[in-house]
């Protein structure tokens, strides 16, 4: 049997060397449990990877919880998942305050504008990787399209088109399965499942005895976004963005590029960029130790729910095996989360590109337009180098937003002074 001693020294190697979004990520925990070790066979870890991609929720952060479940029980995966998070939930709470602190200055501001032209170069390339993925077929090429004009052009709720795209592959698919007709432990997992409901709300059941509304608001809505949130974090970007911006007017869109831009940075899911929202809400609203309280609320809301998934359902993936349904709804997901993408590019660009940009509403139609006349150019040539050293160079994420930051400092303090 793994030590827990084990199980904590391979996880927090993991999480402190988790950079570069799920892919690497993933990689990273094969090479560590299947190649270095014999933790995980390669059957089970492409099962467990299957498994944890039909979940709401980080792929790589459920695996990471699988992975400490299948050596140590519940004990284990709460390791493996918590020390996959922890690293870049520090470093994130770190770099939340001092955004906050100093993020109305003149050299911030000029610095995060190199971060954001090169968050654009992210999305898209993120764009580019999801769709080589995932439009295989003209099926999955129509769903695409119309999550993105349900989107862009009609602001129809994300949790709605999630569940279209869901039905819509589950009814239209009809491949039959050869399941496994194992008895399951259904008894079990519905005891996690209530037990793990109940701590999952409890946080905001304290906030709410206390009167604190913000607290409950933040945690109501980022334990909707957490079950809603398939298809990886640049998915839910775009409902959370227009969420928060638009809806409860906790950041600007400018601060919500901030935050994809330092989540980036970290080690970690880039799912943390919701601990960073949390923190700069909650900053606004009571200074630095409000902040810290709503970012763990955020974190909690947030993640709780993936150990919930996976104690409750990791019993049950070799059922899950050769049930076609649930792989064609995954798969329309999959192909909506191209749209959601696509959304969430244009909505970016726009506001990186263009100084002033308008809200549209005309009848059904809500979407936005850009005043061309306050196009900006240093962003489209900072956008252009993170694009080069990004999509034809191929360098190191970390890397580039840091010279496309640097330039953007430098090219401000030249022309107007910091």
């Amino acid at each position: 049997m793994i030590s827990i001693q084990d199980i904590t020294r391979v996880f927090g190697r993991i999480g402190l060397l988790s950079f570069g979004g799920p892919a690497a990520q993933i990689a990273l925990m094969h090479r560590e449990l299947v190649e270095t070790r014999d933790w995980l066979t390669e059957a089970q870890f492409l099962r467990a990877l299957s498994f944890c991609m039909l979940l709401p929720g980080p792929e790589a952060m459920q695996l990471a919880t699988y992975a400490g479940w299948k050596q140590r029980g519940i004990i284990g995966g709460l390791i493996g998942g918590g020390l996959f998070v922890l690293p870049g939930a520090l470093v994130i709470m770190v770099l939340a305050l001092v955004y906050g602190t100093y993020g109305n200055l003149p050299w911030m501001q000029a610095l995060f504008l190199g971060i954001k032209a090169t968050v654009v170069i992210i999305v898209i390339e993120a764009l580019i990787k999801v769709s080589k993925r995932a439009l295989k077929g003209r099926k999955y090429y129509i769903i695409a399209a119309c999550a993105f004009v349900a989107l862009f052009f009609f602001s129809v709720p994300f949790p709605l088109l999630i569940a279209a795209a869901a039905l819509f592959g589950a009814f239209s698919t009809h491949t039959p399965g050869t399941a496994s007709t194992a008895r399951l432990p259904w008894a079990q997992s519905g005891r996690i499942v209530g037990i793990g409901l109940l701590i999952w709300a409890a946080p905001i059941a304290v906030a709410a005895a206390f009167h604190q509304d913000l607290l409950v608001e933040i945690g109501l809505f980022f334990s909707k976004l957490a079950v809603v949130t398939f298809g990886g974090a640049y998915a839910v970007l775009a409902y959370m963005t227009q969420s928060v911006v638009n809806t409860y007017g906790w950041l600007t869109t400018a601060q919500m590029m901030d935050a994809l831009g330092l989540a980036e940075t970290t080690p970690g899911p880039l799912i943390l960029v919701t601990q960073f929202v949390g923190m700069m809400t909650g900053f606004a609203q009571g200074g630095t130790w409000f902040a810290i309280l709503a970012g763990l609320l955020t974190l909690w809301v947030t993640f709780v729910p993936c150990f919930i998934w996976i104690f409750a359902g990791a019993p049950l993936i070799e059922w899950l095996e050769g049930r076609p349904k649930l792989t064609g709804a995954l798969a329309a997901i999959t192909a909506s989360v191209v749209g959601v993408i696509a959304n969430l590019t244009l909505w970016f660009a726009l506001h990186v590109f263009f100084a002033q940009v308008t809200p549209l509403t005309y009848g059904p139609l809500r979407t936005i337009l850009p005043d061309l006349a306050s196009f900006q150019l240093l962003p489209l040539a900072l956008a252009a180098v993170a694009a080069f050293l990004l999509i034809k160079r191929h360098w190191g994420l970390v890397w580039v937003l840091m010279i496309c930051g640097g330039l953007s400092l430098l090219l401000a303090s030249v022309t107007q002074p910091l």
